[in-house]
């Protein structure tokens, strides 16, 4: 067993409805999701009978349930993104319409709170019989729809469903009551979220309880049963907190893991500490992508071995890039190392961003770093959750942006934003944050405390600079190879109105090798520019033919910044080994143009003498 990294410290989230986004990398994203996406994924919910089947639970209207036994979950993910939306702009008719779902879903619960609609119109006499079929987890999605919508709006309607629903689970489960194991992860970290805005201390102690109940044989279902899978495939085989390695399906894990932290975080119990170190070790170190992503393979949406890491066949789901962000966010809250942070803002430009065309309304389920040219977005899913997560998700990013520490605040991700927050002492403090970022590694941040006073800012440096530049009311503080503390340059002193921060990283093009053991890209490599991993795609390489280029580590890459291709897109341009031209766009804009081949790690002209990742 590894020891404890480091002191529990318990940094705080600065909400991000304390966070505006005004950058043109974000912003614009975040219109398409507000006049495209979630108009689609509700009317999609419509059209594949997903809101319907609550009016037919509640008997007011006739037919029988439609879809898969979990489609209530997306509808509650579409409303907690909704829910995002309507905190920075309050739209009528999005309201409106939001209203009248969850009058629908209020009149489908049952008296004793049960609500499941599946169940209800299909199969009502095996209610909690079988652990597989996602009761929890769909309850899970709807506590998290409640809440948002609760702090969106101050309407209780949904909250107080919710909370019925988990008093019912409360009796049913627990202590001297039902044995459960759920699963699909995703109630546990829910109902830690219901313990926060309640103060309801019997939920958090209900998640904990489903955590423990793990690894000890109380598993029953379809998963058990199937001799391929087993509980290593929903992570039951061993107690949580002696997991070792990451195992199974991808989302269920890193939803188990981000619910062990929430716990943590809670309780202030370290009993998962070690556990959760091993496991982010073994996740991070030997099977994450350089985009991020993580599960490699399609049989079960989850892991194989150590460095197994195919390009063309990777699986890559897009929730799992998402949960790596959940769970990585909870990670720094814990521990304070900008590492976690890191892993946040490889998911957040490249594993969870491909996931979404720019147009809003067409989605990667699996996202492979190869393609011959078939593989493309789609307007909607049999298993529609990966829409319904980017939904909720992308409005909420700006939660990531920083973190309130006992003496200051962390800066952990790089946006045009404005912000406030309170320190530990209370002062209250407001900052402006100008970037080009992820573009130019210039920051500029302007602090404005309402009066003077002593804390403490901590600047990530992220994983990927070698230098950096860092001034502070026009005096340079460090330079290049300067100690950082976890991650971030410190910067503690007595803050006045309007102090400015200028924090310059070198922001070069980077040649990425993976290490030895990953057999798929021996004798390749990968281009990286900040943050941003990048692709050759055929669209911009018609001279260019799959798999048949090599490109060399010493050809310079010019940098040049297209404000018409893409979006605007920072594109890098070269020759491939055989003399034809060359051009690289970031992995998360392929596939919205022409249909055509994508690789990530390319053929190296040269023999690799290093291994770098």
């Amino acid at each position: 067993m590894i020891p404890t990294e480091a002191p529990l410290l318990n940094w705080q989230g600065v909400p991000f409805t304390k966070v505006t986004i005004i950058d043109r990398f974000w912003r614009p994203r975040l219109e398409v999701l507000s006049k495209v996406t979630i108009k689609a994924c509700l009317e999609q919910c419509e059209k594949t009978g997903r809101i319907s089947n609550f009016a037919k639970a509640a008997g007011l209207m006739d037919g029988e349930f439609e879809g898969i036994y979990f489609n209530d979950s997306d509808v509650y993910k579409v409303l907690e993104g909704a829910a995002y939306l309507l905190m920075s702009d309050r739209d009528p008719e999005l309201e409106a319409e939001i209203d009248r779902i969850i009058e629908l879903i209020a009149a489908a619960q049952e008296p004793d709170g049960y609500l499941c609609t599946y169940f209800t119109l299909v199969a009502p006499e095996s209610k909690w019989t079988d652990m597989e079929k996602h009761e929890m987890y769909n309850g899970g999605h709807l506590i998290e729809a409640a809440i948002a919508y609760f702090e969106a709006t101050g309407k209780r309607q949904l909250l107080d469903v919710a909370c019925r629903m988990v008093d019912h689970y409360d009796r049913v489960f627990g202590p001297g009551k039902r044995h459960w194991v759920e699963g699909h992860e995703e109630i546990e970290l829910a109902l830690v979220k219901l313990y926060r805005v309640t103060q309801e201390e019997r939920y958090w102690r209900l998640a904990l309880w489903l955590l423990e109940e793990r690894g000890h044989g109380h598993g029953k279902g379809e998963i058990w049963d199937n001799e391929e899978w087993g509980p290593a495939y929903c992570q039951d085989d061993v107690p949580v907190r002696d997991i070792e390695q990451v195992t199974g399906h991808a989302v269920r894990a890193m939803y188990l893991y981000t619910a062990m932290a929430d716990v943590v975080h809670a309780s202030g119990d370290p009993t998962y500490v070690d556990a959760l170190h091993r496991v982010w070790a073994h996740t991070v170190e030997r099977n994450m992508y350089v985009t991020g992503g993580i599960g490699p393979s399609q049989h079960n949406e989850g892991f194989t071995h150590d460095y197994d890491l195919p390009n063309e066949s990777a699986y890559c789901e897009t929730c799992a890039a998402i949960a790596m962000a959940f769970w990585n966010h909870r990670m720094n809250l814990l521990f304070g190392d900008a590492k976690y942070a890191d892993v946040v803002e490889r998911e957040m430009y490249n594993g969870a961003l491909a996931g979404i065309s720019l147009s809003g309304d067409k989605f990667f389920y699996v996202n492979p770093l190869a393609s011959q040219g078939a593989h493309h977005r789609v307007e909607w899913f049999g298993t529609s959750c990966c829409p319904t997560n980017l939904a909720r998700y992308l409005p909420s990013i700006g939660q990531y942006t920083y973190a309130r520490t006992d003496d200051g605040l962390a800066v952990n991700q790089f946006m045009n934003s404005e912000a406030e927050f309170e320190t530990g002492s209370g002062l209250a403090v407001k900052l402006k944050q100008t970037t080009n970022y992820p573009w130019d590694g210039r920051i500029e941040l302007a602090v404005h405390p309402e009066r003077e006073e002593n804390f403490v800012i901590r600047l990530r440096v992220p994983d990927w600079c070698r230098g950096y530049k860092l001034k502070v009311g026009g005096e340079s503080l460090f330079g290049a190879g300067a100690l950082t503390d976890r991650g971030y340059l410190i910067v503690d002193r007595k803050w006045s109105q309007g102090d400015v921060i200028v924090l310059e990283l070198d922001m070069p093009v980077e040649v990425v090798r993976a290490r030895e053991e990953v057999e798929a890209d021996r004798g390749r490599l990968a281009i990286q520019r900040g943050p941003i991993v990048y692709c050759a795609e055929q669209a911009d390489n018609p001279d260019l033919t799959y798999d048949a280029f090599t490109l060399s580590a010493r050809e310079p890459l010019n940098i040049h910044y297209r404000p018409d291709l893409l979006g605007g897109v920072t594109v890098l341009t070269g020759r491939a080994e055989e003399g034809q031209p060359c051009r690289l766009i970031p992995y998360y804009a392929w596939d919205n143009r022409e249909e055509g081949f994508m690789q990530v790690w390319i053929r190296e002209a040269d023999e690799r003498r290093l291994y770098l990742y």
